[in-house]
C-alpha cells in the first residue's frame, strides 16, 4: 500500500492494481496535463493537474465502492478506470478535445488504445483484469460504470470540489463525503437514496456558479480560443498529426508553439499573457439559430468575413461559439417517497438554474486591443447580431451586449 497525501482528502491509500498502475508512463504524463486549461490565467493559484484529479477520482470510487458493499475483481476494475479515466486527455485538458477528435476520431474517454498496450496493459494483466472492460467503465457503459462516468459519478464530484479549493472561489462546496455514502443502485440505475434532494442540489448548484466564474470566465475562453488555433495552425504547418498531439502535455505543445514559425505569435501570447479582447460578449437572445448551430467551416469562414469587414489580417479575429447551454445535472436521480425521480421533476432550483445557464450564455469576437472597435462593429454586421447596446470597455473600446460580472483583464 501506498500513502499519498491531497490537498483536498487528506491521505488516500492506494493498493492493489491502482498501486501498480501509478508509476506508469501514461499515469505519469498527466503530471504535466492541467486540470483547468486556461483558467490559470484567470486564477494564478489553478496550477493543478490531472494526475492528483484521478487520485481524487481514485478515492472516492474507493468510497463509493466500499458504501455500495462491492469488492473484489469488480472493485479492482472500477478503481483501474476511476485512476486512467483521464489518460486519453491532450494537453490543456479540455482546450484541445474538439481538434483532437476532429483528427483522431477520439474523445479524452476513447481509452481502449491506451489501456491496451504498454505498461498499462501490462499492470492491468498482472492483476487479472480485461484492459477492454475496463475502458468500457471509463465510458460509463454497465451498471458500475455509472460510477466513473455518469450523472452522479465521482469525476465530476472530484473536480468541482478540487477546482473550487485550487482557485479559491466559494462555489464548489459539496458535502462528497455524503454523496459517495448515499449512493445506491434502484433498478439498475445509480440514485441517492431517500432525502438527498438537498444533496443533488449542491452538486448542481457547484457547476451552475463555477461555469461562469472559472470554467466560462472571458479570460479563460480568450485564451482556450487562442490556444485551439494555434493547435490548429501546429496540424496545418508541420508533419505533427492529431495523434501526436493527443500525446502531447502542456509542456510538449508550448515548445512545439514556440520553435514553429506560424505558431510562435501565438506561442508569445500564450507564454506573456499578451492576450485578446472581447470585442463582441453578445447574449444568446441575440444570435441567430443558424450560427448557433455552425459548424467548424463555417464559423472560420465568418472569422474572415469579419476581418475582411474590420480590415484587419484573418488571425486577428477568433470568433467563439460555445454550445447551446445544458445542466446535465439536473437528470440526477434521487428516491423521493419510495419512487426514483429525476432531480428536475422535484427541485423547483432546478428550473431556475437553466435559465441562469441560458442567460449566462455568451458568444465572444476577440482581437487585439487596438483593433476591437473595428472588429466589434464589423461583427455586428457580418453575424447579424441582435445588439442594440452601445460602446463599451473590456478596458479597450469594443461592443458588448451585456458586460459580464468579471470585467479584469
Amino acid at each position: 500500500m501506498k500513502v499519498i497525501k491531497d490537498s483536498v482528502h487528506d491521505y488516500i491509500e492506494v493498493s492493489g492494481v491502482a498501486r501498480d498502475l501509478l508509476d506508469t508512463p501514461a499515469l505519469q504524463r498527466l503530471r504535466h496535463v492541467s486540470q483547468l486549461g486556461t483558467a490559470g490565467f484567470v486564477y494564478p493559484s489553478a496550477n493543478h493537474t490531472r494526475f492528483e484529479h484521478s487520485l481524487g477520482v481514485y478515492h472516492l470510487a474507493s468510497e463509493a465502492l466500499e458504501g455500495l458493499g462491492i469488492e473484489g475483481r469488480r472493485a479492482e476494475r472500477v478503481r483501474a478506470a476511476a485512476l486512467c479515466h483521464d489518460v486519453g486527455h491532450g494537453p490543456y485538458s479540455h482546450c484541445l478535445e474538439g481538434l483532437i477528435h476532429d483528427r483522431t476520431g477520439k474523445y479524452h474517454d476513447d481509452v481502449a488504445d491506451l489501456l491496451g498496450e504498454g505498461a498499462i496493459a501490462q499492470s492491468l494483466a498482472a492483476n487479472d483484469l480485461d484492459s477492454g472492460e475496463v475502458a468500457a467503465l471509463v465510458r460509463g457503459e454497465g451498471r458500475l460504470g455509472q460510477l466513473v462516468s455518469g450523472e452522479l459519478d465521482v469525476d465530476r464530484t472530484d473536480y468541482l470540489v478540487r477546482d473550487a479549493h485550487h482557485t479559491g472561489v466559494p462555489y464548489g462546496t459539496i458535502d462528497h463525503g455524503r454523496l459517495t455514502r448515499e449512493l445506491r443502485y434502484e433498478n439498475g440505475e445509480l440514485v441517492l437514496g431517500e432525502g438527498n434532494v438537498q444533496t443533488a442540489e449542491s452538486l448542481l448548484l457547484a457547476r451552475a456558479l463555477m461555469n461562469p466564474t472559472v470554467y466560462n470566465h472571458h479570460v479563460t475562453r480568450i485564451s482556450k480560443t487562442l490556444l485551439q488555433r494555434a493547435g490548429e495552425r501546429l496540424l496545418e504547418t508541420t508533419d505533427t498529426d492529431g495523434w501526436d498531439l493527443r500525446r502531447m502535455d502542456d509542456h510538449d505543445l508550448l515548445c512545439a508553439l514556440r520553435t514553429n514559425e506560424a505558431t510562435s505569435e501565438h506561442a508569445r501570447r500564450l507564454s506573456f499573457r499578451d492576450l485578446y479582447k472581447r470585442a463582441i460578449w453578445a447574449e444568446i437572445r441575440d444570435v441567430p439559430d443558424d450560427l448557433l448551430d455552425a459548424g467548424h467551416e463555417t464559423l472560420r469562414d465568418a472569422e474572415s468575413a469579419i476581418a475582411a469587414a474590420a480590415d484587419v489580417e484573418d488571425e486577428r479575429v477568433l470568433l467563439d461559439v460555445p454550445e447551446r447551454p445544458r445542466l446535465t445535472e439536473s437528470s440526477t436521480r434521487v428516491v423521493v417517497g419510495g419512487e426514483i425521480r429525476p432531480l428536475r421533476e422535484h427541485s423547483t432550483l432546478v428550473g431556475a438554474l437553466e435559465r441562469v445557464q441560458y442567460e449566462q450564455w455568451r458568444l465572444g469576437v476577440y482581437a487585439p486591443a487596438d483593433a476591437t472597435e473595428r472588429v466589434g462593429r464589423a461583427a455586428v454586421r457580418e453575424l447579424g447580431l441582435d445588439i442594440d447596446g452601445a460602446l463599451v470597455s473590456d478596458a479597450r473600446p469594443g461592443i458588448n451586449a451585456t458586460l459580464s460580472e468579471f470585467e479584469d483583464d
